[in-house]
C-alpha cells in the first residue's frame, strides 16, 4: 500500500520511503527525511460496497456476513474495513518516531548524509520482496488462518524492534537490524490488509479505485496528524529513545485489530506424514501455477510498461538526508519545529487525498504524472532559495520558508502517488490479486531504493558532510533535473481503453491457464 516508498521506518512512516515524486520527496526534507516514506496503501474508494459478481470466497464467508458501521469516504465500514483503516492508521501513527530515528542516526551514532542514506535504503530491502509474503500468507496458513495470525504476529514483531532501540542497542548495526525487522512487520501486514483490498478494487472503476485508496490513505494521513507534532515535541523533551518507547506500544493495534478480521478457521492439519506430505506437494504445486500464471501477466506488454515507466519515475536521485542534515546542522532547526512542520504536512497530506478523490481521480493517469512532475519539479528547485539564503532578502525567514514550501510539496506528491496506487490495483486481474499487487509495488520500492542509493551516491561525490555543504546547490539541481528524466517514456502508460483491455486480456490468461492445468 504502500513509501508506505517507502512504511517499519521505512514504510510505515507515512511512507516513508521518501515520498515517490520530485515533490513528495521534498517534503520529507523537512520531516527527517532520514527514514523513507513508503506506503504502498492499496485501496478504494467503494462508493457503496455492494459486492461485485466477481467475489472471492475471503468476502462471500465473511464481507457479506459482516455489520455496517456508516460510511468513510464512500466506502461503507464492515469489521474488515475498520481492520484495514485501522492497520494503515497505525503505518501513520508509527510517524511519532520518524524525527527520532533521523536524530538518533545523526546525532547518537554520529552517521554522515551519505551513510545515514545507505542505511536507510538497506533498511528499506523488505518492501522489495512483498511477492513473498504473499505466497506464505496464501499457501501457509499460521494457526488456521491466512490473515488475522499474520497481523498479530507482524504486531508484536515491530512492537519488539521498537522496545529494544529504546532499551539497548546503540551501534549502527544494531539500529540498522532492529529498523529492517520493524520494516519487515509493516511490509508483511501491509500484504495481508492489501490482498483483501484489491479484492475490493477488482473489478471497478478508476474512479471507485481511487476512493478506497483515499480511505487507506486517509487513515494513515489521520495517525500521522495525531503523532506529527509529538514526533519533535517528544525528542526534545524527553529523548530520542524515551519516543522509540512509547512507539514500541503502537504496532501492538495492530495485533488487536486481526481480531475484527472476517476470516473462516481453516482445519487443523493432520499429524499424517502421508497428509503433510500431500499438502507440501499440493502448495508446491499451487505455487509453480501462481508463478506460471504471474510470469504470463507480467510480460504482458500492457503491465509491463507501466510497470518499468513506475519504477524510473521512482528511481530518480534526491537529496532528502543531505538537506534534513543542512536543516539541523546550518540553520539550527530543532526537534519541536521540526515536528510542527511534520504537523502542517500531515493535514497537507489529508488535503492531497482529498483533492484527489474529489477532483482528480477521473483524470488520466498521463495528465496527472506529467503535470505533477513538472510542477514537483519547478517548486523543488524552490529549495535553492532556502540552501542560498535568497529568501531572508524576500522577507521570508527560514522557518515560515521551510512551512510553506512543505505544505505544498506535501499537497502535490500525495497527488501525485495515488495514481500509482489506482495504476496497480486495477492492473491486479483475478486469481492473484494479493501477489500481483505486492509484485508490482515491490518494484515501485524498489525504484525509491534505487533513488535513495543514487542520491547517497551523489551527495558522497559531491562531497556533501554534515558540516560542508559547498556543493549542496549541485546536488539539489541535479536531483531536480533528474525527475523529468521518466517524462520521456511517458507513452509507456496505458489509456483509459487500454487498461480495461490489459485487464481483459489477464481475465482471458487465467482461464486458458485452468484449462491448461484441468487438461
Amino acid at each position: 500500500m504502500a513509501q508506505r516508498q517507502g512504511e517499519s521506518v521505512t514504510e510505515s512512516e507515512d511512507s516513508a520511503s521518501g515520498k515517490h515524486t520530485a515533490a513528495a520527496r521534498h517534503e520529507n526534507v523537512m520531516n527527517g527525511a532520514t527514514v523513507p516514506d513508503s506506503v504502498d496503501l492499496a485501496e478504494d474508494e467503494v462508493c457503496s460496497l455492494e459486492l461485485p459478481h466477481k467475489t472471492s470466497h475471503l468476502e462471500s464467508v465473511g464481507l457479506r456476513k459482516s455489520k455496517r458501521f456508516g460510511n468513510v469516504f464512500g466506502v461503507e465500514m464492515s469489521p474488515d474495513t475498520i481492520a484495514i483503516a485501522m492497520v494503515y492508521f497505525v503505518q501513520g501513527i508509527l510517524g511519532l518516531s520518524r524525527l527520532a530515528v533521523s536524530f538518533f542516526l545523526k546525532d547518537e551514532l554520529h552517521l554522515d548524509p551519505a551513510e545515514t542514506a545507505f542505511l536507510t535504503g538497506i533498511s528499506s530491502l523488505p518492501w522489495l520482496i512483498k511477492p513473498l509474503y504473499g505466497f506464505i500468507s496464501d499457501g501457509v496458513p499460521l494457526f488456521g488462518y491466512r490473515r488475522r495470525s499474520y497481523l498479530a504476529l507482524c504486531g508484536l514483531l515491530g512492537a519488539l524492534c521498537w522496545g529494544s532501540l529504546a532499551m539497548f542497542i546503540d551501534s549502527k548495526y544494531g539500529a540498522m537490524a532492529a529498523i529492517l525487522l520493524s520494516s519487515l512487520s509493516v511490509a508483511f501486514s501491509d500484504v495481508v490488509v492489501d490482498s483483501m483490498v484489491v479484492e475490493k478494487a477488482r473489478g471497478e472503476s478508476q474512479g471507485a479505485s481511487g476512493s478506497l485508496q483515499s480511505l487507506c490513505w486517509g487513515s494513515a494521513a489521520t495517525g500521522g496528524i495525531a503523532s506529527a507534532y509529538f514526533s519533535g515535541y517528544l525528542v526534545e523533551t524527553y529523548g530520542t529513545r524515551y519516543v522509540f518507547g512509547v512507539t514500541a506500544v503502537m504496532p501492538l493495534i495492530t495485533s488487536a485489530v486481526a481480531g475484527l478480521v472476517q476470516e473462516e478457521p481453516l482445519k487443523a492439519p493432520s499429524d499424517d506424514p502421508k497428509v503433510m506430505l500431500s499438502k507440501t506437494a499440493q502448495f508446491i504445486s499451487t505455487s509453480k501455477s501462481q508463478l506460471a500464471f504471474l510470469w504470463q501477466t507480467v510480460k504482458e506488454p500492457s503491465i509491463f510498461w507501466p510497470t518499468l515507466f513506475i519504477f524510473l519515475w521512482q528511481a530518480t536521485p534526491t537529496s532528502d538526508t543531505a538537506m534534513f542534515f543542512f536543516t539541523t546542522n546550518h540553520l539550527g532547526f530543532g526537534p519541536e519545529f521540526l515536528g510542527r512542520v511534520r504537523l502542517v504536512t500531515a493535514v497537507a497530506s489529508l488535503v492531497g487525498v482529498g483533492l484527489y478523490n474529489t477532483y482528480l481521480k477521473d483524470v488520466p493517469l498521463r495528465n496527472i504524472f506529467l503535470w505533477t512532475t513538472l510542477l514537483g519539479t519547478a517548486l523543488g528547485l524552490l529549495q535553492l532559495l532556502l540552501v542560498t539564503g535568497a529568501n531572508k532578502s524576500l522577507g521570508i525567514s527560514d522557518e515560515w520558508f521551510a512551512m510553506g514550501d512543505s505544505l505544498v510539496l506535501t499537497v502535490l506528491g500525495q497527488v501525485s502517488f495515488m495514481p500509482v496506487l489506482v495504476l496497480a490495483a486495477r492492473l491486479c486481474p483475478p486469481g492473484v490479486e494479493a501477489t500481483l499487487f505486492a509484485t508490482l509495488m515491490s518494484i515501485s520500492n524498489g525504484g525509491g531504493v534505487t533513488g535513495g542509493v543514487l542520491g547517497a551516491g551523489l551527495t558522497q561525490f559531491l562531497g556533501v558532510t554534515s558540516h560542508n555543504f559547498d556543493n549542496l546547490v549541485i546536488l539539489i539541481l541535479l536531483c531536480n533535473a533528474s525527475s523529468l528524466f521518466p517524462l520521456a517514456f511517458l507513452n509507456l502508460l496505458p489509456s483509459g481503453s487500454e487498461l480495461e483491455s490489459t485487464v481483459e486480456k489477464a481475465d482471458k490468461a487465467r482461464r486458458e491457464l485452468e484449462i491448461t492445468k484441468q487438461d
